[in-house]
């Protein structure tokens, strides 16, 4: 008999253990009123009852004397003795967390005793970036690197002004752990644009929808709008017209949605408008739109994706993973007190695997936050199973000098993964994804195994144990799987152009976009030492520059991001390059084999649309991971003239 399941976490079988006791909920404010709302539903569901006085099972509890000093507005505490479960909070953000903590509890949530245990989160900010376009880009649609239909807030030029679903995906991202939402593409158009100034009441809706569960509306900005929206002559942040444009701007805004978020701008990159045409530095650029946020508790965040993307493929000196420390380092204690520096995970462009970005400890004296992309543009687009938790993770637990990246950084974004399709992310075993970037961002050190075993409790509650063990089987390896069939030991890309779908392992190889494998009959990477290369090895504090500085020490798994080597130089494993090159082809794509197999014995216990589309999308992953095998195997026996140690065809 099929299990059936709501399209995402938090169906109504999770609110069970809860719904069925006495439960009280005490304190004021709309969060509070949210709160007991969830209690109330979920009491009326399952015969529970919602009580003022003892005795009762929980007690949620919102007291302004509650150590806000040790809680601040999103911490909670929770205690069971020998009597009820309590959740205490001093703000009402808190008080909305402890519920949902209760909820990951399920049945634990109301046996045994412990002791009193503060749960904080690690950063203030926990954002979404959606690259929503208002109208329809004529090349990256809608969502531009979209893989999940439409967006959820526009459409066709307008706003969907489909407050229930919005208020529904606020409530899947306050039980997660997020916080905050941009509404709009990083690459702002003229259309979306105007939503700072004669279309910010559409914002404001959509602020009123997700406003109940704790959520906070950003908007990306264009650096250029005091020209394109009023009118002036110049964007030159030094320039008192342009930042008293910018006040005036901000002011509006706030009058709109007094809980605002901030901005977030991509400036100076991939043919945006940035401080650079005026003769400024990005901290100038970001100065002028933190003073215009100051008065109202803004923030900026500035995207340190910057880089040349009109390279000469000639010229091996230029790097493009050397930009962003190359640019921002410099500018260390020279961003305004609102500006977040906001840096990929990684040094180009969130690949299957890259190092983590040495920006992230090079600014000691600047605010950071750490981007992810939970949008699989460069890791199968949704239509590939890979789970990015441990990628994440292995990110988060990174020492740059005596700090982790996640004590460093504070705010986590990710690209969100997320449009109007029925199952919120396209394939629906990406809403995993989606759910653990959440819980990192609450807990960078959580390990990435228990948040999946939270995701298969609260998607699938009461799931038997061959459902989980099916649905560890298929998520818990998926993104090494993926990396076994793509581009090899950190040399990243190797996808089509534009799209970036599939393999092409020579698609940017002649391009301006710095992309390179430089594959020759000798050998295959890029030289990235100090000693032979562009330097960018250098740009790691130690241990870590001495590592990544020399073949005989570098990672396997990052050997191609550093080192240009022959194809028989021995990796760690034992094995060379091009018999690992061959191996792990032919490896991945029997380790999509087996997940297909395993979901197909799912059936029975899976809702049947869930069913339907996961085995959909394993065709499509399956015939593309073949396409990736033969494609870059046949591409490396040709250039290298080694046969498969193993006698394997190789087209």
């Amino acid at each position: 008999m099929a299990t059936a399941v709501d399209p995402a976490w938090l169906p109504p079988q999770v609110w069970r253990p809860l719904g069925r006791r006495r439960v009280a909920v005490r304190g004021s404010g709309p969060l509070v009123e949210t709160v007991r709302a969830e209690v109330t539903d979920a009491c009326g569901r399952f015969g529970g009852e919602v009580v003022r006085e003892e005795p009762y099972d929980l007690l949620l509890e919102l007291r302004a004397d509650a150590a806000p000093d040790e809680l601040g507005d999103e911490g909670f505490a929770c205690a069971r003795d020998d009597g009820p479960t309590t959740v205490t909070a001093s703000g009402q953000h808190g008080l909305l967390h402890g519920l949902f903590h209760v909820v990951r509890l399920g049945e634990r949530a109301f046996s045994g005793r412990w002791e009193r245990r503060v749960h904080r989160p690690a950063v203030a900010l926990r954002v979404l970036d959606h690259w929503d376009n208002v109208a329809v880009h004529p090349v990256m649609g809608q969502v531009e690197r979209g893989y999940a239909g439409g967006s959820l807030f526009w459409r066709e030029g307008s706003a969907r002004g489909d407050t229930g679903r919005l208020r529904a995906y606020a409530r899947l991202l306050a039980a997660c752990g997020i916080n905050a939402i941009t509404v709009n593409n990083v690459n702002v158009h003229t259309v979306e644009a105007r939503l700072l100034t004669d279309r910010v009441a559409e914002v404001a809706e959509i602020a009123d929808a997700v406003r109940p569960y704790g959520v906070r509306v950003h908007l990306a900005v264009s650096f250029a709008s005091p020209v394109v929206l009023g009118g002036l002559d110049t964007a030159d942040p030094l320039d008192e017209g342009v930042r008293r444009w910018w006040a005036e701007a901000a002011e509006r805004v706030y009058a709109a949605i007094p809980d605002f978020g901030g901005f977030v701008v991509k400036a100076d990159s991939e043919g945006r408008p940035g401080p650079f045409g005026y003769g400024r530095s990005h901290a100038d650029g970001a100065g002028a739109l933190a003073a215009a946020l100051a008065p109202y508790g803004g923030t900026v965040r500035w995207r340190a994706f910057v880089y040349d993307h009109r390279q000469d493929w000639r010229d091996r000196s230029t790097d493009r993973a050397r930009a962003a420390y190359d640019h921002f380092a410099p500018l260390d204690g020279r961003f305004a007190g609102d500006t977040v520096l906001q840096v990929k995970h990684g040094p180009m462009d969130f690949q299957v695997r890259e190092p983590v970005s040495p920006v992230l400890g090079a600014l000691p004296r600047t605010r950071l936050a750490v981007e992810f992309q939970a949008t699989q543009e460069y890791t199968g687009q949704q239509r590939h199973v890979c789970w990015l938790g441990p990628m994440w993770s292995e990110v988060l637990r990174f020492r740059l000098g005596d700090e982790s990246v996640g004590d460093l950084a504070d705010a986590f974004a990710a690209v969100s993964n997320v449009g109007d399709d029925p199952h919120w992310t396209g394939h629906p075993l990406a809403q995993a994804n989606l759910y653990t970037f959440g819980r990192l961002a609450w807990q960078p050190d959580a390990d990435p195994a228990a948040v999946l075993e939270e995701w298969i409790a609260l998607t699938f509650p009461a799931a038997p144990e061959r459902l989980a063990d099916g649905l560890r089987a298929v998520l818990a390896g998926s993104w090494r799987t993926y990396e076994k069939y793509t581009a090899p030991l950190g040399v990243g890309f190797m996808v089509q152009p534009g799209h970036h779908y599939g393999p092409s392992v020579d698609g940017y190889e002649y391009s301006p976009w710095g992309t390179y494998h430089f594959a020759d009959r000798d050998g295959v990477g890029v030289d990235r030492s100090v000693a032979t290369g562009t330097g960018y090895a250098g740009q790691y504090p130690k241990p870590w520059s001495r590592l990544y500085e020399s073949p005989r020490t570098c990672p396997d798994e990052l050997l191609l991001f550093f080192h240009h080597v022959p194809y028989g130089h021995v990796l760690h494993s034992g094995k060379t390059v091009i018999q690992h090159i061959y191996d792990t082809r032919f490896e991945g794509v029997e380790e999509v084999e087996e997940a297909r197999r395993v979901w197909a014995g799912l059936a029975d216990l899976v809702d049947p649309a869930w069913h339907a589309r996961v085995s959909e999308r394993y065709e499509e992953q399956l015939r593309s991971a073949r396409e990736w095998r033969d494609q870059l195997n046949s591409y490396f026996l040709r250039k290298s003239g080694v046969p498969d140690a193993r006698g394997r065809r190789i087209h």
